[in-house]
């Protein structure tokens, strides 16, 4: 079981986005820093609150 709560699109959107993805092509998300992590993680809360904010 998965403990990843991140669709596999999304993570890879936000790598993108903050310039990893190369990084996680070569190496999966294993790869990637922790810090990068954690702004991958920021931004995915600035996503989901943004699309909360946009229901409500």
């Amino acid at each position: 079981m998965s403990r990843s709560k991140m669709s596999e699109a999304l993570k890879t959107e936000i790598a993108k986005e903050l310039g990893v993805y190369d990084i996680v092509q070569r190496e999966g998300f294993g790869g990637v820093t922790s810090r990068d992590c954690g702004n991958m993680v920021t931004k995915a809360i600035e996503i989901a609150n943004r699309s909360v904010g946009n229901k409500g």
